[in-house]
């Protein structure tokens, strides 16, 4: 699964950008502000959501025009070849067409598998547990597309249950079905999520790999109880005097420890818990190249920072290893000199606010 080709219009700094494509990783360097990120960040949203920097739909249009934004794709996946579209016009929300035919952002997520490193993950073991469940969710989403139909629903569920506690709702019949509702779906993300971990514990088992391994685990916070529909019903006092619910996914937190030295993640070094995260998305790629039978687009963002020429070079040849086309960002073009001719080599310039890409 590679991309042929890629075409933005009017996408942040790419007022018309072309790109032709094979399947080898793609290295794309030069100076702040250029329009690297944002060449990445158009091929992310061939995946369901707001991308990676979780973007407004609006914030991606072109300044000053804002005439609205378009990414079509052509991406090869074995002897078949799909047509993707998606784009936002001027007061209107997303729209997806695969293959010329409408279809929903979820479609998305079973046709192009997607992945992807940024430097705002890099703070991802030290800060909220919010974080994490979104790392989580992306994760399960990689194998199993439809957590995010679970997860929505989960949402709205919650949402009106929520709203019922702050308004001092008392009588029980109006939430049995919401409850029931959050039961339901709250059980296929715990599931999901679950497969989601045993998937990656099982890719880094055993893998050749320069970085360090890690044991993962889905907490909730201490002293609540195991979520269920009976401790929804059960947990209703308590939550209509917080004025939301304190139980469920939502609240659960994803915690690591670097193995080989019995260090919780939060505790590593900032060069540690990089190559952790290096590690967790290589053993991600791994699993679902083992399970969908092809490698997931890699979108790796300023990727050579922290790490060492050594930790570098390892990385390039896991990635050709792979088999991935992995779309790596760097400032300058040394970064990615031992991945030679195993890579297509861009330029990303920019001006008059512009972007302009140059072999």
């Amino acid at each position: 699964m590679y991309l042929t080709r890629l075409e933005l219009s009017h996408f942040r700094s790419h007022r018309h950008s072309v790109l032709e494509l094979d399947s080898r990783p793609i290295a794309i360097y030069g100076p702040n502000g250029a329009g690297k990120t944002n060449l990445i960040e158009a091929v992310s949203m061939l995946s369901p959501g707001r991308g990676l920097r979780r973007a407004a739909a609006d914030e991606l249009m072109r300044l000053p025009e804002s005439l609205g934004w378009r990414v079509g794709a052509e991406l090869r996946q074995g002897e078949a070849l799909h047509e993707i579209d998606t784009r936002v016009e001027p007061d209107h929300g997303r729209t997806v067409r695969i293959d010329g035919k409408a279809a929903p952002q979820s479609a998305l997520g079973q046709m192009c598998r997607v992945l992807w490193l940024v430097p705002s993950m890099d703070r991802l073991w030290i800060e909220g547990a919010d974080g994490r469940r979104r790392f989580l969710d992306r994760v399960t989403l990689s194998f199993l597309p439809g957590h995010a139909e679970a997860s929505l629903a989960y949402e709205k569920a919650m949402r009106e249950r929520n709203r019922m506690l702050k308004d001092q709702v008392r009588d029980p019949g109006w939430y049995r079905a919401v409850e029931a509702q959050m039961a339901d779906a709250g059980a296929d993300i715990i599931a999901g999520r679950a497969h989601a971990v045993a998937r990656i514990a099982e890719a880094q088992e055993g893998a050749e790999t320069a970085f360090p391994v890690s044991d993962l685990a889905i907490a909730d916070p201490d002293g609540v109880p195991a979520f269920s529909l009976q401790a929804l019903e059960e947990g209703r006092p308590r939550d209509m005097a917080a004025g939301r619910t304190l139980v469920g996914p939502h609240r659960a937190d994803l915690r690591a420890v670097y193995r080989d030295k019995g260090v919780p993640a939060e505790r590593c070094s900032t060069g540690e818990q990089k190559a952790l995260l290096v590690s967790l998305i290589l053993a991600n790629a791994r699993a679902l190249r083992d399970e969908i039978g092809t490698p997931p687009l890699l979108l790796l963002d300023e990727i050579a920072a922290h790490l060492d020429a050594t930790r570098r070079a390892a990385l390039y040849d896991e990635i050709d290893a792979l088999g991935a086309q992995a779309w790596m960002t760097g400032t300058g073009a040394e970064l990615f000199a031992e991945l030679t001719d195993r890579a297509r080599h861009l330029e990303v310039t920019e001006e008059g606010g512009i972007s302009r890409i140059a072999e």
